[in-house]
């Protein structure tokens, strides 16, 4: 079935992204064994998954493939760092197409209960310590979700604002060494500490954290409001609102899916 067939549940234009980025089918050496399911459908099923927020038995029987198969495909695709290569590609074309403002970035956080345990999972200060996790974005002015990770639902929010500051500020572009430089970092009174304050500033980056007992939630939202309603848009994919993964990197490959997912409408918004 063509790019079409799927378009009920693919974003337009992702397929296309993520079919040059796919690790090589694996070959038996002895030869034999059955054809592999096709990887559209495949992709197809796991967006399907991440949307509808389904377990992997009760995969409708449209997509041609079992839920083992395509399990084991996610995980094989999760292991070779597939999520990860094409959020930045999508991050790329995006800068390309001067749609990522980095004159402020905002970073948020999110908890979500994990009804399995598992890596990364601690008892949640905001769900009477039930086991849970935390998810951590950083996204442009606009929202665009430049970067996320993951960490243990009692690990502080202030925790992870290093890790995406500095995978931000990476050279996500080898050939051409672009640093990716946010002129000011927008955050909630969770992360106000003197030295993350020092650490930022440190780095030539302007800190607009809020002020625990100083700022007032009004004058915090008149930024903030972006980066809450990414959050909002990554919670809609349901696969995201409650974690059923005991390993926490198949977790984050979720989560990094439905980042370039974002990315990619925004881009194919821009394009069409």
């Amino acid at each position: 079935m063509g790019s079409s067939g799927w378009g009920w549940i693919v974003p337009d234009g992702l397929w296309e992204m993520v079919r040059p980025l796919l690790p090589p089918d694996r070959v038996r050496p002895q030869g034999g064994g059955t054809a592999n399911i096709d990887d559209e459908a495949v992709f197809a099923a796991i967006v399907y998954v991440l949307t509808t927020g389904c377990a992997w038995r009760h995969l409708p029987p449209c997509f041609g493939a079992s839920k083992s198969t395509v399990h084991r495909r996610f995980t094989i695709w999760s292991d070779a760092g597939l999520w990860g290569r094409l959020h930045r590609r999508l991050r790329e074309l995006l800068a390309d197409s001067g749609l990522v403002d980095l004159s402020r970035v905002l970073v948020d956080t999110a908890h979500v209960r994990a009804k399995k345990g598992g890596e990364l999972t601690g008892p949640s200060p905001v769900d009477r310590a039930k086991p849970g996790s935390k998810l951590h974005v950083l996204s442009d002015r606009a929202g665009l979700p430049l970067v996320v990770g993951l960490s243990a639902g009692n690990c502080h929010d202030s925790n992870g604002l290093k890790p995406l500051v500095q995978a931000l500020m990476a050279k996500h572009d080898p050939d051409r060494g672009r640093p990716w430089k946010p002129g000011k970092l927008h955050a909630d009174k969770a992360y106000d500490n003197a030295p993350l304050r020092k650490w930022l500033r440190g780095r030539r980056i302007g800190v607009r954290i809020a002020r625990i007992g100083v700022d007032t939630s009004l004058r915090l939202g008149r930024h903030r409001w972006a980066v809450e309603r990414t959050m909002s848009w990554l919670t809609g994919y349901r696969r995201l609102t409650i974690r059923y993964e005991r390993r926490s990197d198949l977790f984050l490959a979720f989560l990094t899916l439905a980042a370039a997912a974002l990315c990619c409408k925004r881009l194919h918004r821009h394009t069409t």
